[in-house]
């Protein structure tokens, strides 16, 4: 009998791929957990059980989060399976996607990838979900580089919704888009990068977070102050608006400027802007006041856009309960 969804499969049983098969379980997809290390009779129950524990805690808080019956998590949970490594073979045999989720080291790395070769059928796509390693170099791993891409899940994989992907020149172009599609079905938000060290969301957040740890080593402010900063301000910003996007909404030109002058103050390079910041003066795209910019406004209902974005803003100030009336002084009592 056909399945209504397709079978999902992942090499390596820690916490990504405990998040994934969160996901995946809760998406109704059986997923089969297939441990990456040999282990005996005793080590292989006690894996499943702590496994299986992991899975339930997190399905059960959601659940309550969620309002969901929890007499559901059951039913999701038996959607997953923990596979020793030495049954390997049956259980990647009919996996129409599969995970490789093992330590950041060539060793593991190869020796998983060499296992999902071996075992999994012609037809299935080979993900890795690694944050260190480019798709290039763990595609000479594979021994099927065409159906081989990176799938870089942001922790905690079952709450954060965005999975960067990151294929090679050699990825089949339908590859990617059936990944994205059940990615998308999952109620996740595929995104797609070219394989550069950092993907996308880690290397933005790798300059944000040294350049707050480096405002409390210089005592420009507290730590709680810088948080709450970000939180508040930051947070708020690009919850709504794409960092790309609010250079256009704000104008190019502002970046431009601030740049410059953040550079000669502090004398750090770090703060000068690319070129393409220069080259967008240089040719008027320095946004929605010109009509383009990073993005391509000719033809949009600029005031449209601006009133759904700001209903967005307004929807982060009701959730974080800083939403206000406005005050409005009482009339004078007449004599």
């Amino acid at each position: 009998m056909a399945r209504a969804r397709p079978l999902i499969a992942c090499v390596g049983a820690g916490r990504m791929g405990r998040g994934i098969a969160h996901c995946a379980a809760y998406a109704g997809h059986d997923i089969r957990l297939v441990d990456a290390k040999p282990r005996d009779a005793e080590g292989c129950a006690r894996l499943e059980a702590d496994t299986l524990a992991e899975i339930r805690s997190t399905l059960e808080m959601m659940a309550g989060l969620a309002g969901i019956d929890a007499a559901l998590v059951d039913a999701i949970l038996r959607r997953v399976s923990v596979v020793p490594r030495e049954e390997a073979g049956e259980a990647l045999a009919d996996a129409s996607i599969v995970f490789e989720a093992v330590p950041e080291t060539d060793a593991a790395k190869r020796d998983a990838l060499a296992l999902i070769d071996t075992a999994a059928g012609p037809e299935a796509i080979i993900a890795s979900t690694t944050s260190t390693y480019l798709s290039t170099q763990l595609a000479a791993f594979s021994g099927r580089p065409a159906r081989f891409l990176n799938a870089h899940w942001l922790n905690p994989a079952f709450l954060v919704p965005l999975v960067e992907l990151s294929p090679t020149h050699e990825t089949d172009r339908a590859v990617v888009d059936e990944l994205k599609t059940l990615l998308e079905a999952m109620g996740k938000v595929p995104v797609e990068c070219a394989a550069s060290p950092g993907y996308i969301v880690p290397r933005i957040q790798m300059l944000a977070m040294n350049e707050a740890a480096r405002m409390v080593e210089e005592g420009v402010a507290s730590a709680e102050d810088i948080d709450k900063a970000t939180r508040y301000g930051f947070g708020f910003r690009f919850a709504v608006l794409g960092l790309l996007e609010f250079i256009d909404w704000g104008g190019g030109d502002i970046l431009y400027h601030a740049s410059r002058y953040m550079a000669e103050v502090t004398g750090e390079k770090r703060f000068e802007a690319p070129a393409v910041i220069h080259e967008n003066m240089e040719e008027n795209r320095k946004g929605l006041r010109d009509g383009r910019g990073f993005y391509d406004y000719d033809g949009m209902d600029v005031a449209a856009y601006r009133r759904q974005r700001m209903e967005g803003f307004m929807a982060m100030l009701r959730m974080a309960e800083l939403d206000r009336p406005p005050a409005v002084a009482a009339p004078e009592k007449s004599n």
